[in-house]
C-alpha cells in the first residue's frame, strides 16, 4: 500500500531540516576553527584596553594552526601549521601552559631570543627602557571595585603603542629578574600592569610556547557594564556601551 502523500512530505521536511541544522553547525564549526572565534572579557588584567564585559573577535588564522585551534584540541599534531610569529605589541589569547583548557588573553611583549626585565616599575626590553608618557589618571571598574590608576603611553621598539596603567612602580611584579625568552616561547603581559598575572609570574603562566597561540584579537562586537540583573530589561540598553561596538583592537 503506497504511503499518504501528506506522511512522506512530513518526512521529508523532518529530515530536510535536520540536514539544515547539521550544515549550519559544520559552517559554524568550520568559521570557529579556521577564521574567527568569539570570546568574552571576565577580568581587569588588560584595562585600559579590553574592559571587564567587552566581547570579541579573535581571527584564528593570524599565527596559523595548532591541534589548539581545533574544538577541544585534540592532540592530533604538534606544532603549528602555516605558523608565523606574532608581532610585538599583539593582543594574543592562548592556552596557559599549565592549564590548557584554560584562555588567557595579553599582550604579546617578548619574542624568542628577547630579555625582558621591570625595574622600578618600568618595561625593558633587551636591555633597553621602554619609553612611557604620562596619559593622565584612569578609574578602572573591576568585580564591582572601582581604582583610581595612573595611565601611561607605552612605545614599544617596533613603534607599537598601547596604554598602560600603574597604581604604583614598587608593587610585587615591578621589580623582576632579566627573563631570557626560549626559542619557541613568547613572553606576555597584561596592560594592568599592577593586576595581571602574566609571564613574569614563572609558576602561574611563564613562558608562552608558540604552539599554544589561539590567534589575534580583532575588535570589540559587543561591550556590557553588567550591574543591571537579567530580569531588568529596561536597564538592558543602558549597559550596553555602545561606544565600544565593533571598535578595534591595538
Amino acid at each position: 500500500m503506497a504511503q499518504p502523500i501528506t506522511a512522506r512530505r512530513k518526512s521529508g521536511g523532518l529530515s530536510e531540516n535536520i540536514k539544515t541544522i547539521l550544515y549550519a553547525g559544520l559552517i559554524a564549526v568550520g568559521i570557529r576553527t579556521v577564521a574567527f572565534e568569539p570570546f568574552n572579557i571576565p577580568s581587569g588584567s588588560m584595562i585600559p584596553t579590553l574592559l571587564v564585559g567587552d566581547y570579541l573577535f579573535v581571527s584564528k588564522y593570524s599565527y596559523g594552526y595548532s591541534h589548539f585551534s581545533l574544538p577541544f584540541s585534540p592532540p592530533l599534531f604538534s606544532g603549528r601549521i602555516f605558523g608565523r610569529l606574532p608581532d610585538r605589541g599583539d593582543v594574543a589569547v592562548f592556552k596557559l601552559p599549565r592549564d590548557t583548557r584554560t584562555d588567557y588573553i595579553k599582550r604579546i611583549i617578548g619574542l624568542p631570543g628577547d630579555r625582558i626585565q621591570m625595574k622600578a616599575g618600568q618595561l625593558y626590553i633587551n636591555g633597553e627602557k621602554v619609553q612611557r608618557k604620562p596619559a593622565g589618571e584612569f578609574l578602572a571598574e573591576d568585580g564591582g571595585t572601582s581604582t583610581l590608576y595612573e595611565r601611561y603611553l607605552e612605545t614599544l621598539p617596533n613603534g607599537r603603542e598601547h596604554y598602560i596603567l600603574k597604581a604604583s612602580d614598587d608593587g610585587p611584579l615591578d621589580n623582576t629578574p632579566e627573563y631570557k625568552v626560549p626559542d619557541g616561547y613568547v613572553f606576555a603581559m597584561g596592560d594592568n600592569r599592577d593586576n595581571s598575572q602574566d609571564s613574569r609570574v614563572m609558576n602561574a603562566v611563564g613562558f608562552v610556547p608558540v604552539e599554544n597561540l589561539v590567534g589575534r584579537a580583532e575588535f570589540i562586537f559587543l561591550s556590557v557594564g553588567g550591574s543591571a540583573s537579567l530580569w531588568q530589561i529596561w536597564d538592558w540598553p543602558f549597559e550596553i556601551r555602545w561606544h565600544r561596538l565593533f571598535s578595534g583592537i591595538s
